[in-house]
């Protein structure tokens, strides 16, 4: 769509002790230079092989990285049922952190499922890269308090007053208001569920802190 792209092919990384050791750990030291170098990561797995310990660590680092990213099963039209159930099975239970992320069922041999392809990476970019506003972002928290409040920790339950965006690549959105320290972690991903919903955000991390306000009778 007369759109430059730059498209990084790292050498594929196989299971320990397939390969010279030196070899494969240059392989991972590139992919992971890659990944930090990259809009848009592109993980391919072998759904024959199934999910390796590799995998996992490749796709926590692109996490850890804030890398927005989709997931390409790649030869999906050579494996029969059960090898497509296992690998499912194996996806959710290794990879649950990635459900963000977009995931397509391809084969590079057969050419299918590809048109796709740069269409999800065109919308994890332009997640990753979307300006949200103040007004809208405040909006969208207290509808979601409105749903579901925080819930109360002794004598006191936090308030969240408004949000503002951080950060972009991936989108960081800042929450202002009191004793947001004692927001547990199970509300702040319904939160993060809730903002994706909220903005259409597809295949890119989201990133949620909380700014408390000082209270000023605290050295009194």
């Amino acid at each position: 769509d007369g759109k430059p792209y730059t498209l990084i092919d790292t050498a594929g990384i196989r299971r320990r002790g397939k390969t010279a050791e030196m070899v494969e750990k240059f392989s991972v030291i590139k992919t992971m230079q890659a990944i930090a170098d990259a809009n848009v990561v592109v993980l391919v797995l072998d759904p024959i092989q199934g999910i390796t310990e590799q995998d996992s660590h490749i796709a926590g680092f692109a996490l850890e990285q804030g890398r927005a990213l989709v997931v390409a099963f790649n030869k999906w039209d050579a494996t029969d049922a059960e090898q497509r159930e296992r690998a499912k099975q194996e996806f959710e239970r290794r990879m649950y952190f990635l459900d963000f992320a977009e995931t397509l069922l391809v084969s590079a041999r057969a050419k299918s499922g590809l048109k796709g392809l740069l269409a999800a990476c065109r919308a994890a970019y332009e997640s990753a890269m979307m300006k949200m506003p103040t007004p809208m972002l405040t909006r969208a928290l207290q509808a979601a308090i409105a749903q579901q409040q925080p819930a109360r920790q002794g004598q006191s339950r936090p308030k969240m007053r408004y949000a503002h965006q951080g950060g972009q690549n991936p989108p960081l959105i800042i929450i202002h208001g009191n004793s947001l320290d004692k927001i547990p972690a199970t509300y702040k991903r319904f939160l993060e569920h809730y903002f994706r919903k909220a903005f259409g955000l597809k295949g890119t991390p989201l990133r949620i802190e909380f700014k408390s306000a000082e209270n000023p009778y605290k050295n009194t």
